[in-house]
């Protein structure tokens, strides 16, 4: 997905177009960035003299950011949107950490009432999704998309940092930082409590960060007063950079 500039005298969000790019065509340099699972999802991509056809543009010109966020608002609703079933969730991970740390002897108090209390959000998330999928199916995602979103990343990182704590020591004994092309379909099913919790930071910046996602809500969805945006209708060949 390339969304590039193509009308510099209209302001930001206008004048750009957006492409599906040929990762194959001559110039297109990918470099893997390394994250601190040892993996590598994420790439920067260097374009040097790359040509890209008509032919592969999507929308009209001037359209892209229109086309991005349509793009977005989908990428959003299947990171945080779906209904998740209780079993082989992340809660239910934590609950069958807690039940081996009860038996154990190593539970505490406020482990339980830690645990308790992911629970409640994520029933009211399951429940949330249910009803959000009802409301999809009669048209196009909207900004109300980031509400799973937001709340699915938060709670995996809550959820998995109680897990690691329920693991005690054992928590830390991450030593696999193998460079290697993950298998998409084991990044949601692998069961590697340690490593799930450090992947779990990357849901909170993939698809729009968490800042992000709140000032949509914010703005889009209770109307609260925007941000200031003073550039907002100046061309972007007239802004400082």
């Amino acid at each position: 997905m390339l969304v590039a500039r193509s009308d510099p005298s209209q302001p930001k969000h206008r004048g750009l177009i957006y492409f599906a790019l040929d990762m194959q065509l001559p110039g297109v340099e990918v470099r893997p960035l390394r994250q601190m699972t040892g993996e590598a999802e994420f790439n920067e991509v260097y374009l040097t003299d790359v040509r890209v056809p008509d032919r592969d543009r999507l929308g009209e010109p001037g359209d892209g950011w229109r086309v991005a966020l349509t793009t977005l608002m989908n990428e959003r609703v299947s990171i945080g949107g779906r209904p998740v079933q209780r079993s082989g969730s992340s809660i239910t991970q934590a609950l069958k950490l807690y039940q081996q740390a009860a038996t154990a002897g190593t539970a505490r108090v406020v482990d339980r009432d830690r645990l308790m209390r992911l629970w409640t959000r994520a029933e009211v998330l399951r429940l949330t999704n249910i009803r959000a999928t009802d409301a999809r199916e009669r048209g196009t995602p909207g900004p109300e998309g980031s509400i799973g979103k937001l709340a699915t990343t938060e709670l995996n990182k809550d959820v998995y940092e109680l897990c690691v704590t329920l693991l005690g020591p054992e928590g830390a004994l991450y030593d696999d930082y193998t460079m290697i092309r993950p298998d998409i379909g084991r990044i949601f099913t692998q069961r590697d409590i340690r490593k799930l919790f450090l992947r779990s930071r990357a849901n909170s910046i993939e698809g729009g960060s968490s800042e992000i996602m709140r000032n949509i809500l914010g703005e889009r969805v209770l109307g609260l007063p925007a941000e200031p945006r003073v550039d907002k209708d100046t061309p972007w060949s007239e802004l400082p950079r």
